[in-house]
């Protein structure tokens, strides 16, 4: 049995029914809090790649949510071209994956 099933229940988990409109809701709230919304949009570039990219990028992969949450807590440039973005350490652990969670399911508004 492959990761990628449990991956894609996990997400289906937390982004669905009225849980859904509750997470997604929190995670917009989080991202416009800590900035991520000055430099990224749902579905175009702005200084950073679209959240739908990040998506793309990591469709498919058994450890995506771990490795996108990792990546807002760290930082770092060169993914997705030379501007690096700025690390979010302060951000806890059930924040970096709701975060990383909402870009992978897509950004969902509700």
């Amino acid at each position: 049995m492959t990761s990628l099933p449990l991956l894609g229940a996990a997400l289906l988990t937390l982004f669905s029914g009225a849980a859904l409109a509750q997470s997604a809701a929190a995670a917009k709230t989080l991202a416009s809090k800590n900035a991520c919304l000055a430099c990224h949009a749902v579905d175009r570039k702005v200084v950073g790649p679209a959240f739908k990219e990040v998506a793309a990028k990591h469709a498919g992969q058994p450890d995506a949510l771990e490795k996108v949450s990792a990546r807002i807590k760290s930082g770092g440039a060169g993914m997705y071209g030379p501007v690096p973005m700025p690390a979010q350490a302060q951000l806890k652990d059930d924040e970096l994956k709701l975060l990383a969670g909402w870009i992978l399911a897509g950004s969902p508004d509700q």
